[in-house]
């Protein structure tokens, strides 16, 4: 059966600048995560359910997706590793589309070379358990989100389209990697994911803060709300499988 949805605000939980070299990480200054954060390891129920609230998330993970993602880790790195490398392209195409806005291209350029670090960490991951990457697959969920994308309209309407589609997975990888941090029975992939949770959170909070920047934010706050909504649908039609971040 699944959770009950739960409605949600916005908040803030900061964000990281940090990105990993092929070697060992490499921290560029970053902010500190804001208080919550520093209580994600609470393991119960209501804390989960905050965890969604912060993140503005409407419908929560079922909890089972971990038993289910932890039979086939190798699988959920293998995705995982190619959703670092989509967000990474994400990243380029903001840049290209948008080059003539200042503060979009500051602030996704590091963001490219954190999510590519990001893959590497990924693949090196795959590589010390003996896995190869191969084929990437599918993504259903974000497929579906993009096609929630409105289409015409402004340059700087096009603009916000992009940035809340990419708020959107990186909140709800936010949320999938907090699950992984508290409920993988390997404790070295819990400490390997509650550095991913980190990171994404703070990602999702700078594309909606770029929209903000660029568009009234009341207009931002409306769409936002109206992609929740369509993110919620989206996850309650989608089957729960042990092989997909998403």
């Amino acid at each position: 059966m699944r959770p009950k949805e739960q409605h949600v605000t916005v908040s803030h939980p900061g964000y990281s600048d940090e990105f990993y070299s092929e070697d060992e990480a490499a921290s560029a200054p970053q902010e500190p995560a804001a208080e919550p954060l520093n209580k994600t390891h609470d393991t119960t129920l209501a804390a989960n359910l905050e965890a969604v609230r912060m993140l503005g998330l409407k419908l929560p993970t079922d909890p089972r997706w971990v038993n289910v993602a932890e039979k086939t880790i190798e699988e959920i790195l293998t995705d995982h590793a190619f959703c670092e490398q989509k967000a990474a392209t994400m990243g380029v195409t903001l840049i290209v589309k948008f080059s003539d806005h200042a503060r979009l291209v500051d602030e996704v350029t590091p963001l490219v070379a954190e999510e590519w670090g990001h893959f590497r960490k990924v693949l090196k991951e795959l590589k010390k358990r003996g896995l190869n990457l191969g084929r990437q697959r599918k993504d259903e969920y974000v497929v579906a989100l993009h096609n929630q994308m409105r289409k015409g309209g402004s340059r700087e309407q096009t603009m916000m389209e992009y940035l809340l589609v990419s708020a959107m997975v990186e909140a709800r990888s936010c949320e999938r990697f907090r699950l992984l941090s508290l409920y993988c029975e390997d404790e070295y992939l819990r400490k390997f994911y509650y550095e991913f949770m980190v990171s994404e959170a703070g990602h999702y909070r700078m594309f909606i803060d770029l929209a903000k920047h660029y568009l009234p934010e009341d207009q931002v706050k409306q769409r936002w709300e109206e992609m929740l909504v369509a993110e919620a649908e989206i996850m309650a039609s989608l089957e729960l499988r042990g092989d997909r971040v998403h």
